[in-house]
């Protein structure tokens, strides 16, 4: 972060875009990336672009940005764009278009980009339809996230059900440390699938999130006090496949956030996952809105 920008400064940015937009300009994974760039456009010491990206991937850098909704039609996301191609050489670069912006897709395409991915946000009310009651199979056992003895086997079930998943496979212990040590972090929100013969053993899970700044991830924004629910992940280790544990471990958390208070509930998911996307919607969710991914050759 430069001398001339803070976080907080740039929290007060992604707040503006947010509540101008409608969701979220840059996600959680951006934001939390360990040796991202960080990019700013300013105008009279007044913080009016920012842009992340991540050089993780030698072949794909990720990049985000924001531009402050009192800034916009002034070309700042177009020098931002080109600074993002220009630092992420000589690797390809994605961006996201959180909510399939109207703009950001102009910008994308006027700049040579191409549209390579489709990611969907599903929504239900936790009150109706009603929840049904969770329904293990015979030797399953259903406990909650022990911090400090549960990361390997999380990290071997999640990386094993998400080597196909740019952001969400591959994770490593300090990605797990990070999140627990985030504010939202709750290991009873946590819930694990286990043999009920060996409860060490991690069959799946379904980790829960709660956001209580909903304007921060794009929520209905006509509330500002009230909290939003996410199925953050689930996973099922892919040699489990057929005990239905999935919706098994989604029907515990929806309930878990349920029983918290809340009253709806988001996650995210392919939208070319059609197994994942029906599973969903037999569990009551609808399409909420779209983030697309367009990718930009070298």
């Amino acid at each position: 972060m430069s001398a001339q920008v803070d976080a907080e400064q740039v929290q007060e940015l992604l707040a503006a875009a947010t509540a101008e937009d409608g969701t979220a300009p840059i996600g959680e994974g951006a934001l939390l990336a360990p040796d991202a760039v960080h990019l700013f456009t300013i105008d009279d010491d007044r913080l009016t672009g920012y842009a992340t990206l991540d050089l993780a991937n030698p072949d794909e850098a990720v990049g985000e940005l924001a531009v402050h909704p009192g800034a916009r039609r002034q070309g700042i996301g177009r020098v931002l764009v080109n600074a993002l191609i220009e630092q992420a050489k000589p690797r390809a670069l994605r961006i996201w278009a959180h909510g399939e912006h109207p703009g950001a897709k102009a910008l994308a395409q006027t700049l040579g980009f191409q549209q390579v991915r489709e990611l969907w946000q599903m929504r239900r009310s936790l009150a109706t339809p009603e929840l049904p009651e969770v329904r293990l199979t015979e030797g399953v056992a259903l406990r909650t996230f022990r911090p400090g003895r549960d990361e390997s086997e999380f990290l071997r079930v999640n990386n094993a059900a998400f080597d196909w998943h740019p952001e969400q496979g591959g994770w490593s212990l300090d990605q797990v440390k990070q999140r627990e040590n985030e504010p939202w972090f709750d290991p009873e929100g946590f819930f694990l699938a286990v043999e009920a013969t060996d409860p060490d053993r991690l069959l799946g899970f379904h980790w829960t999130k709660v956001h209580t700044a909903p304007e921060r991830i794009g929520a209905d924004t006509r509330s500002a006090d009230a909290s939003l629910g996410e199925v953050y992940v689930v996973g099922v280790d892919p040699a489990q496949q057929g005990r239905k544990l999935g919706a098994a471990l989604t029907l515990a958390g929806l309930r878990h956030l349920r029983d918290r208070g809340l009253s709806d509930v988001m996650l995210y998911v392919e939208a070319d996952n059609a197994p994942a996307v029906r599973v969903y919607r037999n569990l009551g969710f609808e399409h909420y809105h779209t983030d697309a991914a367009f990718r930009h050759e070298p």
